[in-house]
């Protein structure tokens, strides 16, 4: 049986392994097995916490979260807390909830969505203790790179999730997102970088993140708590101003070994929270409101209505074109393959 998946024929008090590395826990007697699957969201609306895991405990989120190996190790770690991991795979959440019941983690579930719609849908204001975000999907190909999941607006979303001081905690192996992630991520977040792998999880913590690193591939890792000065106008503007994703995720290099070492840049004009890739940095002639802003392919060379914003905004290939109905944020997103893009999807 090989290390990829081995998990069917485990007896209780068996260890999983996957790709040579161990999942946390052991296999429980099927008696005190749990049900963490959900197997049907209801109708789009806040969804009350307590009653829907049944006690009352702060909430934390895996945007994407594969086949559930960051889920089940930290609920083990965390039995105060109620956990909820989803993707949009089917397939990779029935492994993730398969794992969670053995182990008899009754404070987990599991469900089939894309991130952006859930977190839009479902999520009551400054109700979420923690997101978690690893390795979003950065679409490669220029073609589908509208479907990329970060964006100032989902990050507003996260926000707008949050407790306040609510933690975020992103990861990814793709320099170019993480430029960008960083570059914006200041705006909502005190956004601090983590060297090396987290403590806690030292041979990784998701399947995606052990292949890159066999790759020999850098895993670039941060987190931040919600800012507490932030309010929706100020959002709607930053929605406005900060550009879209609209790096070269086919580029790996080790240029963006300048991750900052304390917060995600200053938040002024210069830096990297508005200022990286805002107004300042890559600002009105580079990359930020006009280099594919206002005045290169953004809101005034291709416009709001061709490709988009920022790149691939509001009309053609983002939200408008293909956009909420078709491959937009209508897709995968709110329905098919759009916004809520595949969340993680590259082998979570």
């Amino acid at each position: 049986m090989g290390n990829a998946d081995r998990a069917s024929g485990l007896q209780p008090g068996e260890v999983e392994t996957e790709l040579g590395v161990p999942i946390a826990g052991v296999i429980l007697p099927p008696d005190q097995w749990a049900r963490t699957a959900v197997k049907q969201l209801p109708p789009p609306g806040p969804l009350d916490w307590t009653a829907f895991f049944g006690r009352h405990a702060p909430v934390v989120l895996d945007l994407g979260c594969g086949n559930g190996r960051f889920v089940v190790a930290e609920a083990l770690r965390h039995p105060e807390r109620n956990f909820l991991g989803f993707d949009i795979l089917p397939m990779v959440i029935r492994y993730a909830t398969r794992r969670a019941n053995q182990r008899g983690l009754h404070h987990v579930r599991f469900a089939v969505s894309g991130a952006f719609d859930f977190l839009e849908q479902y999520v009551p204001e400054h109700s979420i203790a923690e997101i978690h975000l690893y390795h979003p999907q950065p679409f490669r190909d220029v073609e589908r790179a509208y479907r990329r999941l970060v964006t100032p607006e989902f990050l507003g979303l996260v926000h707008r999730c949050l407790e306040p001081s609510g933690r975020l905690v992103v990861q990814t192996d793709n320099p170019g997102y993480w430029r960008y992630i960083v570059g914006i991520a200041g705006n909502w977040f005190d956004f601090v970088t983590q060297e090396g792998p987290w403590p806690e999880d030292p041979l990784g913590r998701t399947r995606r993140e052990i292949v890159a690193r066999r790759q020999g591939l850098r895993v670039f890792r941060g987190q931040g708590t919600a800012r507490t000065d932030v309010d929706a106008a100020r959002t709607r503007q930053w929605i406005d101003e900060l550009p879209l994703p609209t790096f070269d995720a086919s580029v790996f290099d080790d240029r963006s070994t300048d991750q900052p070492s304390q917060r995600g840049g200053p938040r002024g004009r210069g830096g990297s929270g508005r200022g990286g890739f805002g107004r300042g940095g890559f600002g009105q002639g580079g990359s930020g409101r006009g280099g594919f802003g206002q005045g290169g392919s953004g809101r005034g060379g291709s416009g709001r209505g061709e490709s988009g914003r920022g790149g691939f905004g509001q009309g053609g290939s983002g939200r408008g074109g293909s956009g909420r109905g078709e491959s937009g944020r209508g897709g995968f997103g709110q329905g098919g393959s759009g916004r809520g893009g595949s969340g993680r999807g590259e082998g979570r």
